[in-house]
């Protein structure tokens, strides 16, 4: 876990303009900053950035968040990869459990850095390299490709010598380009160094990208006949190919807009299919689909349709693909897979029959749920007992993958109609489905209502100046809970994230807060973002006001409680009388506050 305490510092020295403005043109507009919205299609801007909050909201779409969030939604960062990329950029170290020494920690950094720089110099300099490079640029040319497309992906050409490189680094033998695997040392049987040349020679060069698009790696294309066809940079500190998608950086707008990604074998269908126009394409980098593959692609959107090659090998892929989607999927994912002619790949039946044609092929593809069944009854004769079996035996250890959830009981309850079962022995027979002196039943939460009228009034000032919170007394938050006890659960919540960071508390801090406990304040927060800043002073003001007016509800309810009752007893008539008294005394100070205005 990270400590919140530096998630408030953090945010407190990142400016939320400067992190929005490297992916949004932002123009300034009174107090705030406007553009065009990165997660929805827009011709007029409606999407606000506001330096005084730190928060960005779009009135079109009703996105809205922390520079945190911002890229989380834009980059597909998980909530620790967004934290740990800002503190970079802002020269902060996480503090994490790793046990790391300072020392340690400040030399792996800048190792990081170090390779870093190597491969975006390397990068540079492939791309200015096609620029002169006759052959290559004839190659994609016979392919299709434009000189937008290759420029969008940063395309560029390895010359043919052993040691190009060396007029780019002036230590050509320095260390970090062996470790960024720009380079190879060979040596003598006994170890002895004799010669170091460069990985990639007359080559197609397609930089690999973070989601952060920073270069991490190259895939190399060969011109012409040989082996091997493709050439891939070797795993790095930067770069494991089981963790990054090719494309994935320059198709996430697009993502967006087409609603789905396509996920391609190769470096070329990717940027084929772009220039095609099927921009939403990545591709795994030369290894099998891995769950953390589909984790990073389900961070983007909600369907994914793998899109493999019609061949013995892409069936094989597809197979894998579903392996790894099994512990990521759940009831709101649609994931498909699209079977091409064995002929053809993604890039050659575009061309041979159309975008319209595939754009078709794309919405028959196949669901996930008829995939599975397809794959795990595979050869088996279902007319005989022995292939029914079978098939169980297959699909059970890939049932065991699935979190309970709706998909799974439909993919069970298939499962039993294919194998003469019902869905209650597959659970048995698979484990699916615990004993139930082992359940235990969480007991049934009734749905707070939403807070209104002073309470809401009261959430919402926190929320928008939570420095203001330490002026909330444990007697106020009596009688908030008196008035409204669904209103004062969510005070509560609120008061001790807010009270816990202090004076310099601030409403981008606590926002981020609220949405990392999953709370039911997000509607709140999105009210809170469309409007203008609010100056504190006023706003302390309209904050007693508000705990005064609770005050005077519950002293009247008490009042009419005890009048109801008759005042019969001496005590009883005695507290009427002091809250009268404490009623005049809420009067006079909201005279007072008023005449002071």
């Amino acid at each position: 876990m990270i400590p919140q305490s530096f998630i408030q510092d953090l945010l407190a020295r990142v400016d939320i303009v400067d992190v929005v403005g490297k992916y949004v043109q932002l123009k300034k507009g009174g107090a705030n900053f406007s553009g065009l919205c990165p997660f929805h299609n827009e011709k007029s801007p409606s999407f606000t950035v506001s330096p005084t909050k730190q928060f960005y909201h779009c009135f079109g779409c009703g996105a809205h968040g922390t520079s945190i969030g911002f890229l989380m939604e834009y980059s597909g960062l998980n909530f620790v990869e967004a934290v740990k990329d800002l503190a970079l950029n802002n020269g902060m170290v996480v503090p994490d459990d790793d046990k790391m020494l300072p020392a340690q920690r400040a030399e792996v950094t800048a190792k990081s850095l170090a390779l870093s720089e190597v491969m975006t110099k390397a990068s540079d300099y492939y791309k200015q390299q096609l620029r002169g490079a006759e052959a290559a640029i004839a190659y994609l040319k016979k392919r299709g490709l434009s000189g937008e497309i290759a420029a969008r992906f940063g395309l560029g050409y390895a010359p043919d010598a052993w040691d190009s490189l060396r007029t780019v680094f002036a230590d050509y033998s320095a260390s970090a380009l062996v470790e960024a695997g720009m380079v190879i040392d060979r040596s003598d049987e006994d170890g002895a160094h004799r010669q170091r040349y460069d990985r990639f020679r007359e080559r197609i060069m397609f930089p690999i990208r973070n989601t952060k698009g920073q270069v991490i790696g190259f895939g190399g294309r060969i011109l012409d006949q040989g082996e091997p066809k493709y050439l891939n940079s070797p795993e790095t500190p930067l770069y494991q190919k089981g963790l990054e998608l090719y494309g994935l950086f320059e198709a996430r707008q697009a993502i967006r807009d087409a609603g789905y990604v396509l996920v391609t074998e190769g470096y070329m269908d990717v940027v084929a299919l772009a220039q095609l126009g099927f921009p939403q394409a990545v591709a795994t980098l030369g290894t099998a689909c891995t769950s953390t593959h589909v984790q990073k692609l389900l961070r983007q959107t909600d369907h994914v349709i793998f899109s493999f090659d019609g061949d013995n090998a892409g069936r094989r892929a597809a197979r894998r693909a579903l392996d790894a989607c099994l512990s990521q999927v759940n009831d709101n994912k649609n994931i498909k897979f699209l079977f091409l002619p064995k002929e053809h790949d993604p890039d050659s039946f575009v061309r041979t029959y159309g975008a319209e044609a595939f754009a078709q092929e794309v919405q028959s593809a196949m669901p996930l749920s008829q995939f599975f069944l397809k794959e795990v009854s595979g050869d088996s004769d279902l007319n005989t007992a022995e292939g029914r079996a079978k098939t169980q035996f297959d699909a059970k250890p890939l049932l065991q993958q699935m979190a309970p959830s709706g998909l799974r009981l439909q993919l069970v309850r298939g499962l039993a109609s294919l194998t003469q079962s019902t869905a209650s022995e597959i659970e048995a027979l698979f484990e699916l489905v615990q004993p139930v002196a082992r359940i235990k039943l969480a007991p049934p939460r009734s749905k707070r209502s939403a807070p209104v009228g002073l309470e809401r009034q009261v959430l919402r000032i926190l929320v928008t100046h939570p420095s203001l919170s330490m002026q909330v007394t444990p007697a106020m938050l009596d009688d908030a809970a008196k008035l409204a006890p669904d209103g004062a659960h969510m005070l509560i919540q609120l008061l001790g994230l807010a009270q816990g960071m202090g004076e310099q508390a601030n409403f981008a801090a606590l926002a981020e807060a609220l949405r990392m406990t999953g709370s039911d304040f997000d509607p709140l927060i999105a009210e809170i973002a469309e409007q203008t800043e609010s100056d504190i002073n006023v706003v302390a003001i309209e904050l007693a006001g508000a705990m005064r007016q609770i005050r005077s509800q519950v002293l009247k309810s008490e009042m009419e409680s005890l009048a109801s009752q008759g005042l019969r007893l001496p005590e009883d008539i005695a507290r009427y009388r002091e809250i009268m008294q404490l009623q005049d005394g809420l009067r006079r100070q909201a005279e007072q506050e008023a005449a002071g205005r």
